[in-house]
């Protein structure tokens, strides 16, 4: 079953009552003339259960410790926001399955030769939905990326997951004048950025539920982030948050603001519709088939990570 995702940008109390996420708005808890029966009816609950990630975008709202706890215990990704209501915090359960230890020494004796092959076929699978992307958004011929994804050799020791990216970039927003990818860098950029949080998230999370470690990467290894293991695995995922971005360029134009009407759009990358295993998948659900997979090529039941393609 796919989790759902909740935003919350307004002003909320958030506390546990039954299992249940209790949502109630501050307006109407603090008006002592509205009848207890109608500030009843205007509770809102959520099954715990259900919740996959979490979006916590205003500064006056209210979480109980119950509430965290019960999130956590259900493997619920919880994302807190700054003052630009981009993400700036992630909070994931410690424990995520019940064989942690055997999970986490497999990762840990994973190979060099085996990190790079794992990392090959990541940024093959990246470059072949970066092609994809294309293809549906660009009427240049890009044949060039599928003879960058086929020459991608153990490690990428060329570096074509960069000369790809550049092509890329340049030709997915050919419209916008010098465009680049650059996180403080001129619009979508920003929506990228949104985009991509919501998307480590979740892959954040579902390597936690397969018992690995998010810190540990297979190529990432900057010892001040803290989920290089996501990065690495969210790759090939990227180009669906680059298309609904694209999508939304293309709607509104210009220079775009992050306001609520984008960010619903964003927050609907978990249910994003991806091909994997030659089925049609929520990205959510696919993740944690990409997730499993990775688990047993540490513990060399599979040579190959499942990820996403599309044709």
């Amino acid at each position: 079953m796919i989790k759902k995702t909740l935003y919350f940008g307004n002003p909320a109390y958030l506390s546990l009552r039954n299992e249940q996420l209790l949502i109630k708005l501050p307006e109407i808890e603090k008006n002592t003339s509205i009848p207890e029966v109608m500030k009843r009816q205007n509770e809102i609950t959520k099954p715990i259960e259900d919740i996959g990630v979490v979006v916590l975008d205003h500064k006056q709202i209210t979480i109980t410790s119950g509430v965290i706890e019960a999130l956590l215990e259900n493997n619920c990704a919880l994302i807190t926001c700054d003052s630009k209501s981009m993400p700036i915090g992630l909070m994931l359960p410690l424990y995520g399955n019940t064989t942690q230890n055997e999970r986490f020494r497999k990762q840990l004796d994973a190979s060099v030769p085996l990190k790079k092959q794992l990392w090959q076929q990541t940024i093959q699978a990246k470059i072949l939905n970066q092609f994809f992307v294309l293809s549906r958004c660009s009427k240049e011929e890009n044949g060039c990326m599928r003879v960058w994804a086929n020459n991608v050799k153990s490690g990428d020791p060329d570096n074509l997951e960069a000369r790809a990216a550049a092509y890329y970039w340049k030709t997915l927003f050919s419209s916008i004048t010098g465009f680049t990818r650059d996180r403080n860098g001129v619009s979508p950029n920003n929506l990228l950025n949104y985009g991509y949080a919501i998307l480590r998230a979740v892959v954040a999370r579902s390597l936690v539920s397969s018992g690995l470690l998010p810190t540990l990467g297979i190529h990432h290894h900057n010892k001040y982030n803290a989920y290089c293991l996501a990065d690495d695995i969210m790759e090939p995922y990227r180009p669906y948050v680059d298309l609904l971005v694209y999508s939304i360029y293309k709607e509104k134009g210009g220079d775009i603001a992050l306001d609520k009407e984008v960010k619903a759009k964003l927050l609907t990358i978990p249910t994003l519709d991806v091909h994997i295993n030659g089925k049609r998948s929520p990205l959510m659900i696919a993740v944690g088939q990409t997730t499993s997979s990775l688990y047993k090529c540490f513990d060399g039941e599979l040579r190959r990570i499942q990820y996403p393609l599309e044709n």
